[in-house]
């Protein structure tokens, strides 16, 4: 639902409105209703709609004032005016659209579509910003290895590269410790999918932060930070080699 807020000097106008977005727009709810600057600047603030109604003539400053006052405005505007002169002003303010008193219902409706497609924008923005935190905050994480004697957490920021060995997996970290744990290496491919690592070999699953050089060669050797000498597979090279633009 997009929360929306009306804002208008007359009663009657607020309640037209009102009337129109409850009959034509269903995926719209009123969350408030102001008609004076001072309470319209308090909603806004309490509120934080999604969607703004604003009518620009009021006592005591106009829809401009009262934005100057807000800025930055966090909240999509659709500016409800009896006046047609305010339009490019209006649109400087990048206000998703501009309807004319008396509101025409097939303008309403349009209006009110581009609010929903920006909304739902804006939800598909945020979930490839908190996807791509989730990326970034991978190496600032913590997993556990499984050894015979318990468990041991360690930094993934920290782990150079992961060694296939039959059933059984080592991990080889950054101050030059070895463990080695239970889990096959496909196991920590798909623990480790969202952080900078790469499975360049059947045996091996290299952390990107820890590469020194590569040398090239039928697929490729990787040296490690740690002086490791890994051969990247044939069938890895190129989409290996793409994520760094070569």
């Amino acid at each position: 639902m997009i929360r929306t807020l009306i804002v208008d000097d007359e009663l009657k106008n607020i309640r037209i409105l009102r009337e129109l977005l409850q009959s034509y727009c269903p995926q719209v709810t009123v969350t408030g209703e102001a008609n004076g600057f001072n309470e319209a600047i308090e909603m806004i603030q309490t509120l934080q709609p999604d969607l703004l109604l604003l009518d620009i003539e009021m006592p005591y400053g106009n829809a401009f004032d009262l934005l100057e006052k807000l800025m930055p405005v966090q909240c999509d505007i659709i500016f409800v005016t009896a006046f047609d002169n305010y339009a490019l002003k209006a649109f400087k303010y990048n206000a998703l659209d501009y309807l004319v008193k008396p509101v025409n219902i097939d303008e309403l409706k349009a209006a009110v579509a581009k609010a929903e497609e920006k909304s739902q924008q804006k939800n598909i923005n945020l979930q490839l910003t908190n996807l791509i935190s989730n990326f970034k905050n991978t190496n600032a994480q913590k997993i556990a290895l499984p050894l015979t004697d318990g468990l041991i957490f360690v930094s993934v920021s920290e782990i150079i590269y992961l060694r296939a060995k039959g059933s059984c997996t080592e991990i080889h970290m950054q101050n030059g410790k070895t463990f080695t744990t239970g889990r096959v290496i496909k196991y920590f491919e798909d623990l480790l999918s969202t952080g900078n690592f790469y499975r360049v070999h059947n045996s091996y699953l290299i952390s990107v932060n820890h590469i020194k050089r590569y040398h090239k060669g039928r697929g490729g050797i990787l040296e490690m930070e740690d002086g490791t000498m890994i051969e990247v597979s044939v069938r890895k090279r190129d989409e290996f080699l793409s994520r760094f633009g070569v």
